[in-house]
C-alpha cells in the first residue's frame, strides 16, 4: 500500500512519499502523479519529503517481476519524473535518508535538494545492478548534475555519496542535521513560492523541455 499523501503548510505543498523504502510500484506512481496535479492547480511551492531512514529506493523490482509490469510502467515512472521537472512551481526535495537509483533521479528532478549531512547516501547504482540508464534518465541526470568527475563518479561508476560530500560536489544544495532537513527545505520553498506560475512553467519548458520529452518518449 502506498504511503503517499499531500499536505499543505501555508503556501507550500508537502508531498510525503511514505515511511518505508518508498519504492515505485503502481500505487506509488499513481499517488505521486495525482498529488502533482493538485500541486500544479494549487500553486505556491512543493517540498517532497519522507519519514525514516530511506527517502526512496526507486523501482520496486520485486513488484514489477510478480505483477508483470514492464516498459509501460517504466514510462509512467519517467512521466512522474518529467512532471516534477516541469512543474510550474518551485520544487525542493527534503532528502532525510537514502536516495537510491530511481529515488535519486526523482530527487534530481527537483530544482533544490536538501540532504541530511551525517547519514544516508545518494547513489545511482545502475552500473552495479545491470540496469543501464534509459535515454530519458540519462538526460535527467546530465541536466541536473555537475559534469566531469562528479558525473563520472556518481552516474558512471555508481559511487555512494553521503550528504556532506554530495553538497561539496554540487549534487545537493544543502547538507544539514537530520532535524533541520525539512525546516530548511520549507524555508527554501517559502522564499520561492511567490513566483508567477505561467512564467515559471514556460521558463522550465524552454530549459528542460528536451529532457521531459526524452523521459516521456
Amino acid at each position: 500500500m502506498s504511503g503517499v499523501r499531500l499536505d499543505r503548510a501555508g503556501d507550500v505543498c508537502i508531498l510525503h512519499l511514505g515511511d518505508g523504502e518508498n519504492r515505485f510500484d503502481r500505487a506509488f506512481v499513481d499517488g505521486v502523479l495525482a498529488a502533482l496535479e493538485q500541486v500544479a492547480a494549487d500553486g505556491g511551492a512543493l517540498v517532497t519529503t519522507a519519514s525514516g531512514k530511506i527517502w526512496s529506493n526507486g523501482l520496486d523490482l520485486d513488484w514489477m517481476g510478480s505483477s508483470g509490469a514492464g516498459l509501460e510502467f517504466v514510462r509512467d515512472v519517467q512521466r512522474m519524473m518529467a512532471r516534477v521537472l516541469l512543474l510550474p512551481v518551485p520544487t525542493v526535495a527534503a532528502v532525510g535518508g537514502h536516495a537510491f537509483a530511481g529515488g535519486a533521479m526523482l530527487a534530481l528532478a527537483h530544482e533544490v535538494r536538501v540532504m541530511r549531512a551525517d547519514r544516508g547516501f545518494f547513489c545511482l547504482p545502475e552500473v552495479d545492478i545491470g540496469l543501464p540508464f534509459t535515454p530519458g534518465m540519462a538526460a535527467l541526470v546530465q541536466c541536473r548534475m555537475p559534469t566531469g568527475a562528479v558525473l563520472r563518479d556518481a552516474a558512471v561508476y555508481g559511487l555512494r555519496i553521503g550528504g556532506a560530500d554530495a553538497a561539496a560536489r554540487g549534487i545537493v544544495d544543502d547538507a544539514v542535521a537530520a532535524d533541520d532537513v525539512l525546516p530548511r527545505a520549507l524555508e527554501r520553498a517559502r522564499a520561492l513560492a511567490g513566483k508567477d506560475r505561467a512564467t515559471l512553467g514556460l521558463i522550465k519548458e524552454r530549459f528542460y523541455g528536451h529532457v521531459a520529452a526524452a523521459l516521456t518518449a
